[in-house]
């Protein structure tokens, strides 16, 4: 006799799929506001409106919650299509504006899931493995980027590793977040001075 199917209901996966974009969604705003390791599952839960168990279900432990956000975070900054567009762009200041914009709009967006994160580093088993995870790919499209300048005119003054370690150093996370968090510097104003920085020291 052929064993039963087993019925899965479209609304249920739907209500699923909803329960835990909002467990992930609360929980990345508990650790960006009081950090990873002052949050608990069921401080999750409770912002959730939902039970601790049904946190762990849907999502699993807290380290689990912390590297889907993780996930989220880079499928979310929109990295590739930015890069598709910046490696149309034939001179050195357009594909700077490019970068100064687009990882602006990358940091901006996902503030608090890099807030997360940040907060996550002193406390978590192994934070090195974690920041890699969370900026590797974000790494990488700065270094194309770098690959980029050189094929264009003017090429940059510098090395392609310096020129990419300073992409890096001004666009990477850690500047924005220096500039925005640290110091009180508006957006507008982080974008303006970064790219202005960049195209001097470039050229």
């Amino acid at each position: 006799m052929p064993s039963k199917r087993r019925y899965v209901s479209p609304l249920r996966e739907q209500a699923a799929a909803r329960t835990r974009t909002l467990i992930l969604d609360r929980a990345t705003e508990l650790f960006a506001e009081h950090g990873y390791g002052r949050v608990t599952v069921a401080d999750i839960a409770s912002a959730a409106g939902v039970a601790s168990k049904t946190v762990f279900v849907s999502v699993g432990s807290k380290r689990d919650i912390l590297n889907q956000i993780v996930d989220q975070g880079v499928i979310a900054s929109g990295y590739e299509q930015a890069m598709e567009y910046l490696l149309t762009l034939r001179t050195p200041e357009s594909v700077l504006k490019a970068l100064a914009h687009g990882t602006r709009a990358g940091n901006e967006g996902q503030f608090a899931v890099h807030e997360a994160i940040h907060k996550a580093l002193p406390v978590h088993e192994n934070g090195e493995a974690l920041w890699e995870r969370a900026t590797a790919a974000y790494r990488d499209a700065l270094q194309a980027a770098a690959r980029h300048l050189y094929d264009l005119t003017p090429p940059p003054s510098l090395s392609m590793k310096e020129t990419a370690d300073l992409l890096w150093y001004w666009f990477g996370p850690t500047g924005w977040r220096t500039l925005v968090v640290e110091n009180g510097w508006s957006w507008d104003r982080a974008e303006e001075v970064l790219y202005n920085t960049s195209v001097a020291t470039l050229r």
